[in-house]
């Protein structure tokens, strides 16, 4: 299960565009979730739904209105 730290981390290196994109399972989301929507650039992250509760984030330019 991921924590708070490991979160941040991932996001960290979204935003640092060390990394493309990150899946999550819908057992890490709401954890992974709790991190995210307390960013200053919560609106610069895209999560898009696939199949079996899996979430593929990537960091876009332009915060989504």
């Amino acid at each position: 299960m991921m924590n708070a730290d490991e979160a941040k981390d991932v996001l960290d290196k979204l935003a640092n565009r060390e990394m493309d994109e990150f899946r999550i399972t819908k057992e890490e989301f709401l954890a992974f979730r709790e991190v995210l929507v307390k960013r200053d650039d919560f609106k610069h992250f895209r999560g898009n739904a696939q199949h079996n509760g899996v979430i593929i984030y990537t960091y876009l330019e332009e915060a989504r209105s």
